[in-house]
């Protein structure tokens, strides 16, 4: 965990086909009335990060959550990538992906990070990137970065438009459409050869 915990975690939304898919009309309706031009993110702060093999509470008042799994580029320089590292990206279920919500995205403990870092040229090409996500054992989805909106060079290139990124800062792909949701007592696996495996262990918020 040391190693990545240093920088800043940004999220990405509506970077896979799929995601845009599934919304559908819904971008064309008000008030924004149009699919995005810009790539929409947000930051996930220091209190929701949770290292390999943490458990994360669900919240008493939450019957579930939802398991965003992706890969982040972990930064060097401003447009230097030093590494790639597997994420669980965990939410509240909701309806708002213009503006991700910081009180449905931010709770404590709301995203695994793996502790494997690989350099880009042991990683691969992120294009042919595959991840699998497992609950319980079981398989439940299967991510696949060749349906990025935004390949990973074009999204990093389009966000240093409008923002700088230091070293150490996190830059996810972004999540895909089908995302599994998961209970109290649920155990979530995210696995990726080059990667490793990102295991957690869901469990109910302390009284």
């Amino acid at each position: 965990m040391s190693l990545v915990k240093r920088g800043t975690v940004y999220g990405t939304r509506m970077n896979f086909r799929g995601e845009l898919e599934a919304l559908g009309a819904q971008m064309n309706e008000s008030p924004y009335k149009a699919p995005p031009l810009a790539p929409v993110l947000y930051v996930k702060p220091a209190n929701t990060w949770t290292e390999n093999g943490g458990t994360i509470a669900i919240p008493s008042n939450v019957a579930e959550v939802e398991i965003g799994a992706t890969v982040a580029m972990v930064m060097r320089s401003p447009r230097e990538i030093e590494g790639f590292v597997l994420m669980s990206d965990v939410s509240i279920p909701h309806d708002s992906f213009y503006r991700p919500p910081v009180k449905y995205n931010a709770l404590d403990g709301f995203l695994g990070i793996g502790d494997r870092i690989r350099a880009r040229n042991e990683a691969g090409d992120p294009a042919v990137f595959k991840l699998e996500v497992r609950v319980n054992g079981e398989l439940k989805q299967t991510v696949r970065f060749s349906q990025l909106v935004r390949p990973a060079d074009k999204l990093l290139a389009d966000v240093s438009e409008f923002m700088t990124l230091g070293p150490g800062d996190m830059l996810m792909l972004g999540t895909d459409a089908g995302r599994p949701r998961v209970r109290v007592g649920d155990r979530v696996e995210i696995k990726m050869p080059a990667l490793g495996t990102l295991t957690n262990l869901f469990v109910a918020e302390a009284a």
